[in-house]
């Protein structure tokens, strides 16, 4: 297993570096524009009261962005799930099915290595890379708040990341799970991109429609604090969301386990009626 965790972890630290030294920079800088939101809250609360009232629920509570946590969920959290999902969704798609569709997973199962091991190793490697990933955004943004009146403690800016985390995991793993149930990993991307896009959008509508809000209920977003975690971070939340990453980690190893694994290329649906047969 720790040959496969460090094969899986090399290939990743590219990505690491990128994902997370520009979080690191974004992070910094936003926490730097605080003392200028705070120098100017009397004439942006006038403008934000001009706005229509739907419009600023979309974006959740934007009144609160004078505080140090409703400045950082407004101006960082909001929508840190949906671009470092990007990582979390291609990353997690191409754990197992990129080797496949390569050609070189028959060549790296054809060492003594059981598909228990090697299915643990690659998770392993996603889940620290994406642990570092938020470490990096998370010291960007302790550096950004020393330069500012945010005020909060080195803990208490790490709890968003926490609920982002989460949140990414069960992106990961929901990607690896489709990308061994469809016929390839781009299929499992599009399909787990979907859901990202789809929870961000209902979510935020779910704040000013009633019907809407029942549909968020059953997406992942939902249960996202972001910058609120600053104050409380709900741990029900949290475990709910880990939990459903457990599921789907483990379907994906179960599908693992009982899959034929492909030579190399794409593979196709295989849906009666949907192939013709080849004349006698």
């Amino acid at each position: 297993m720790s040959a496969i965790f460090q094969q899986s972890f090399a290939r990743l630290r590219g990505q690491i570096l990128g994902w997370g030294l520009s979080l690191a920079v974004l992070a910094g800088a936003v926490a730097g524009l605080y003392s200028f939101i705070a120098d100017q809250a009397a004439s942006l609360k006038t403008l934000l009261d001009n706005y229509p009232p739907a419009l600023m629920a979309f974006f959740g509570d934007a009144g609160a962005m004078f505080t140090p946590a409703g400045f950082l969920s407004v101006e960082l959290f909001s929508f840190m799930p949906v671009v470092v999902g990007i990582f979390a969704i291609m990353t997690g798609s191409g754990l197992l099915a990129a080797d496949e569709e390569n050609g070189t997973m028959d060549l790296l199962l054809a060492h003594p290595v059981s598909r228990v091991r090697f299915f643990a190793g690659r998770l392993a490697a996603y889940v620290c890379a994406l642990v570092i990933i938020l470490v990096l955004a998370w010291l960007g943004l302790i550096i950004g708040a020393r330069s500012g009146p945010l005020g909060l403690s080195p803990l208490e800016l790490s709890r968003p990341f926490v609920s982002v985390g989460a949140v990414l995991l069960l992106l990961g793993t929901l990607a690896m799970a489709l990308s061994m149930a469809l016929p390839s990993r781009r299929s499992a991307g599009m399909v787990a991109g979907v859901v990202l896009v789809g929870s961000y959008f209902a979510s935020s509508l779910g704040r000013i429609n009633d019907n809407v809000k029942l549909i968020a209920r059953w997406l992942p977003l939902d249960y996202y604090q972001g910058g609120q975690a600053i104050v409380e971070l709900n741990v029900g939340w949290l475990v709910g969301l880990l939990a459903a990453s457990a599921v789907f980690a483990l379907l994906a190893a179960w599908l693992f386990q009982r899959r034929d694994i492909r030579v190399g290329g794409e593979g196709a649906w295989r849906l009666p009626g949907l192939m013709r047969r080849s004349p006698a």
